[in-house]
């Protein structure tokens, strides 16, 4: 495998994003028209912001693209200095190959420091008859209000799980892995809605060269298999807490999992026990003050076997 699945099927059109079809709709008029605004992409990680970016400026420019598209990544460049000298040397040079513009991407913009972002706005503002900017962020919040107000906003959703197994599929069928269909659901799972996330863990888990399976995905993610969470959980609130401590311990040494890794999963679990919702709110409330202690430094092992004993109390009190 001499490449990187996530760039090699990377969707070279518009048409070809998956699972954002009100986004890139709205882009196509954009390239039919000749034309566009500032554009601000924000949601999710692995959700197809880059992907529609890349995409734009092919079917906009042609050819000819690259040299009238810059990416630029703003957490490795966040300061002032990147405005002042990259960016405006970029965006006051003239369209190549008779285009109209030229496009400024900048990936992860809401790691630009405040005095970056207000350096920003001028550029943006003075040179938006040559160039154009494609801000993606993660949180839309820690971009300033004038920035966004000069920017047309897209708003990113997680992918659903039918389009990620069915991208996934399309992966299997071209490369020739054989998988079970259980395992792409797993896969499905570990990838929350990002997409990224689940063809970089087909990937790894396809370089062991055999049949993938869900142990097989889940040992190859750094997730337990939520079945094996599950029944530390129904032992924890059957009494056996000797039990479930053995169990957590067994899984998280299996999966190679961290205290804050399995208090992640316990916490997703919590929704699929058979709970009253009062029950499952004082179980949420506990966890979600196990996990503070965990990340301010408390001993996992000692925080985790506390939660164990929770689940014990929370179920000796309904036999």
């Amino acid at each position: 495998m001499n490449e990187i699945w996530t760039e090699k099927y990377r969707p070279k059109t518009l048409d070809e994003v998956v699972g954002q079809k009100h986004v890139s709709d709205r882009l196509k008029a954009y390239v039919a028209s000749r034309n566009m605004p500032h554009l601000m992409f924000t949601g999710p990680a692995g959700t197809g912001k880059t992907t529609c970016s890349l995409a734009l400026a092919r079917e906009m420019f042609g050819d000819e693209w690259k040299g009238n598209f810059m990416e630029l990544n703003a957490s490795d460049e966040r300061g002032i200095e990147v405005v002042r000298g990259k960016i405006k040397e970029f965006a006051r040079t003239s369209p190549l190959g008779g285009a109209e513009f030229k496009i400024i991407f900048m990936d992860e913009a809401d790691a630009l420091t405040s005095d970056a972002q207000a350096a920003l706005r001028r550029t943006m503002e003075k040179y938006s008859g040559i160039c154009r900017f494609i801000l993606s962020c993660n949180y839309s919040s820690k971009i300033i209000d004038p920035i966004q107000s000069r920017c047309a906003v897209f708003r990113f959703k997680p992918l659903t799980a039918e389009d990620v197994g069915g991208f996934l599929r399309k992966i299997v069928e071209k490369e020739g892995v054989e998988i079970d269909d259980d395992a792409v659901k797993g896969l499905v799972v570990v990838a929350r809605g990002d997409m990224r996330r689940a063809v970089n863990s087909l990937q790894v888990a396809a370089s062991l060269g055999r049949r993938i399976d869900l142990d097989l995905v889940y040992q190859t993610t750094g997730m337990a298999n939520p079945e094996e969470v599950r029944k530390i959980l129904e032992s924890a609130l059957g009494g056996d807490f000797i039990k479930a401590r053995d169990l957590l311990e067994r899984t998280m040494i299996d999966f190679g999992l961290s205290g804050q890794d399995i208090i992640k999963q316990i916490h997703a679990t919590y929704f699929d026990l058979s709970l009253t919702d009062m029950e499952k709110v004082r179980l949420i409330d506990k966890t979600g003050e196990i996990e503070f202690r965990i990340v301010e430094g408390s001993n996992e092992k000692i925080q985790l076997e506390a939660l164990l004993a929770y689940l014990v109390m929370i179920g000796g009190s309904k036999r």
